[in-house]
C-alpha cells in the first residue's frame, strides 16, 4: 500500500478529512498549529468549511452548532485551549452530539511551556468539563496509530452521539513517519433522525443541554452511565509488550511508551525481565491489564510519564490494588525522557529489590 511521509499533526488532520469531517473550527496554539493550518488549506478541497474562530470559546461552540446539523465536526487545541473549550465540550456531551476533539499536550500548569509534555492526562480523562460526562480518549503512540484512531473516532462519536478525544503530545505532533492513509469516507449523504435540518414535512426536533426539572436530567444521566459502562466492556484497548515473564512492569503511553519500549529491549538484553503495559484508551482505562497481572511474578510497576507529578499513576495504582510496589519516573516541562534514564531507574529498582 502507498505510504506518505507526514508530520503527526498534519496526518491527524488528513485522517479527519478522509473520515468525512466537513467542519473544523479552531484557534492557534502551539504545538497543534499545523492541524488548523492543514485544515484551512485542505478543507475546501473536500467540500467542507474551515473557520478560525476569534477564540477557543467561539470555536468549540461553532463545532457545537455544526454537529447539531449532522456535520462531522472537529476542533483541536492544547491544554490551555482545551480548558477554554471545556464548557462547550460539556454542552456538546449534554446535547448528545458527536464531535472529535484533538488535544496536543504541552507543558504546564498555567500557560506553561510550548514544549512537548504529558501533563494533561487528568484534564482529558477526569476534568474535560463540568457535569460528570465522559469521553472515549484515544492515546496513539505512532503517527500511523494517530491516523487510524482519528479516523475511528468519528465513527465512535456518531455511534454514541458523544464527543471523542484524541490525546497526543507535542513530540508525536511534530515528528514525521511513513503512514498508510485510509480511503475517503463520504459521510455527507448520511441522514440521522436527530439532525436539525429544518422541519419540512416532519415534526420539529429539539436539541437540549439543559433540564429545568430534576427527573428528566437524572434519567439522562442514568442512560449515559449505561453507555459509559458499555465502553469498558467493548472499547478498552491496550498493548502488552514482553509481558509473558516480566518481573518489572513499565506503564506508559504516547511518546514515553515508545521510549519505554526501547528501554524494555535494552533491559532484556542485560537479563532484566522487564515488560510494558501501554494503555491505548486512557478512558476507559485498561484496569484489567493491571488487575490480571501475575503478582507472584510481578514485583514492581514503574509508571513512566513526561509529567511531574505523574498523573496516570493514579489509575495504575487502582489496577494494581497494592499487590505490587508502584513508583513513578518522569520528566516535565518539555524535557523528553531518555532511554538511558529509564534503564538506570529500572536497574536501581531491581538492585534494591533483589531481582
Amino acid at each position: 500500500m502507498k505510504k506518505h511521509f507526514m508530520k503527526g499533526c498534519e496526518a491527524i488532520a488528513e485522517a479527519a478529512l478522509r473520515a468525512g469531517c466537513t467542519f473544523f473550527a479552531g484557534y492557534p496554539i502551539t504545538p497543534q498549529n499545523e492541524i488548523p493550518e492543514y485544515m484551512s488549506k485542505k478543507m475546501p478541497e473536500y467540500g467542507g468549511v474551515f473557520v478560525q474562530g476569534e477564540s477557543e470559546v467561539a470555536s468549540v461552540n461553532m463545532v457545537f452548532g455544526a454537529a447539531a446539523t449532522g456535520a462531522r465536526a472537529m476542533t483541536s487545541s492544547s491544554g490551555p485551549g482545551i480548558s477554554l473549550k471545556s464548557e462547550g465540550i460539556s454542552y456538546i456531551a449534554g446535547s448528545k452530539l458527536p464531535a472529535v476533539i484533538v488535544s496536543v499536550m504541552r507543558g504546564g500548569p498555567g500557560l506553561g511551556s510550548i514544549m512537548p509534555a504529558q501533563q494533561d492526562y487528568l484534564q482529558a480523562t477526569k476534568a474535560s468539563g463540568h457535569g460528570g460526562f465522559r469521553m472515549i480518549v484515544f492515546a496513539p503512540s505512532t503517527i500511523q496509530e494517530a491516523v487510524d484512531y482519528t479516523h475511528k473516532a468519528f465513527d465512535y462519536a456518531d455511534r454514541d452521539r458523544n464527543p471523542v478525544m484524541i490525546l497526543v503530545d507535542g513530540c508525536l505532533g511534530a515528528m514525521m513517519e511513513p503512514v498508510v492513509l485510509p480511503e475517503y469516507h463520504d459521510h455527507c449523504n448520511k441522514k440521522e433522525d436527530w439532525v436539525l435540518d429544518g422541519c419540512l414535512n416532519r415534526e420539529p426536533r429539539t436539541v437540549l443541554s439543559v433540564s429545568l426539572t430534576g427527573e428528566p436530567q437524572e434519567q439522562f444521566n442514568i442512560e449515559m452511565a449505561k453507555l459509559y459502562e458499555s465502553w469498558a466492556e467493548k472499547d478498552t484497548e491496550v498493548e502488552l509488550y514482553e509481558m509473558d515473564d516480566a518481573e518489572i512492569v513499565l506503564a506508559s503511553y504516547v511518546t514515553s511508551a515508545r521510549i519505554a519500549k526501547t528501554a524494555v529491549d535494552m533491559l532484556r538484553e542485560e537479563g532484566i525481565k522487564a515488560g510494558l503495559v501501554r494503555p491505548i484508551t486512557l478512558y476507559p482505562f485498561p484496569s484489567a491489564a493491571f488487575e490480571n497481572l501475575d503478582y507472584k511474578r510481578v514485583r514492581h510497576v514503574l509508571d513512566v510519564e513526561m509529567s511531574i507529578p505523574a498523573q496516570m499513576v493514579d489509575d495504575v495504582r487502582l489496577g494494581v490494588l497494592g499487590r505490587a510496589q508502584v513508583s513513578t519516573f518522569g520528566r516535565s516541562g518539555g524535557v523528553i525522557i531518555g532511554v538511558e534514564e529509564i534503564v538506570r531507574e529500572v536497574k536501581r529498582i531491581a538492585e534494591e529489590g533483589g531481582f
